[in-house]
């Protein structure tokens, strides 16, 4: 472990219905003195006003909870989904999703002090990191041939998720960028930029409109004319974003 990341206080929410399994991660993570457990939390439905209120660093999060499960609490919670998300589940087929709802690490239960701990790791750099950060990313360096050139944030039109890049529309051009999408979002300032499916992130900037597609879904059109799918799961954050209602779809 690096000094600087020994040395930074991690404050923590637990969210799962079970008491049992709020219980065993507490007992975790009482026995590293940087962490300080804010606040356990029993309910999905509860959890998005309790983690505004805290602003937790770490959260881990279970999947499976009646009423609200742990998609639910990340999409309620739009922009304010603390640095680092850790899912604690005993079912593994949502693995793929969770990280593609950003994520940082998946706890399959039953784990073992050495998983944990990997996960906790994970978590410290993570926040680390993030601690270290600008406020928000103003330019980006995108490397080609042999070369780096500074590319200016507003400048995106969209991005796209590729794997584990990130393609950077600008113009007529492509830019490739070795980060995943979901870390990318981490950095983007949320008042220009919003995703609205689980591979894409527009420019606010850019949208020109709505459209419905053969199949009945939305559509977003930008100026450049191009048509992004718009996820039924990020209508609601698109409308937050635009100031507008988006009519429902049948």
């Amino acid at each position: 472990m690096r000094p600087e990341e020994s040395s930074v206080k991690i404050t923590a929410i637990i969210v799962d219905d079970e008491p049992l399994a709020r219980s065993n991660l507490s007992l975790l993570l009482r026995l590293d003195p940087t962490i300080q457990i804010v606040a356990e939390c029993g309910s999905g439905l509860e959890a998005p006003a309790m983690v505004r209120d805290l602003k937790p660093d770490l959260l881990f999060l279970d999947v499976q909870m009646p009423e609200c499960d742990g998609f639910d609490v990340l999409e309620l919670l739009g922009n304010d989904v603390p640095p680092a998300v850790v899912f604690v589940t005993a079912y593994d087929q949502y693995a793929l999703r969770a990280f593609e709802a950003g994520a940082l690490d998946y706890l399959l239960k039953p784990f073992d002090n050495a998983r944990f701990d990997l996960a906790l790791k994970r978590a410290r750099q993570k926040i680390a990191h993030n601690k270290t950060l600008p406020r928000r990313l103003e330019r980006i360096a995108i490397k080609n041939a042999g070369q780096v050139s500074f590319l200016k944030i507003s400048e995106i039109d969209w991005i796209e998720a590729a794997d584990y890049y990130a393609c950077l529309h600008v113009a007529q051009r492509t830019h490739m960028l070795r980060r995943s999408i979901s870390e990318l979002e981490q950095d983007l300032d949320p008042a220009m930029f919003c995703r609205i499916h689980r591979s894409t992130i527009v420019n606010l900037d850019r949208v020109r409109g709505l459209t419905l597609s053969e199949d009945g879904e939305y559509e977003v059109l930008l100026e450049n004319k191009a048509k992004l799918r718009l996820s039924r799961s990020y209508r609601k954050q698109l409308q937050s974003r635009l100031g507008v209602r988006v009519p429902q779809t049948n």
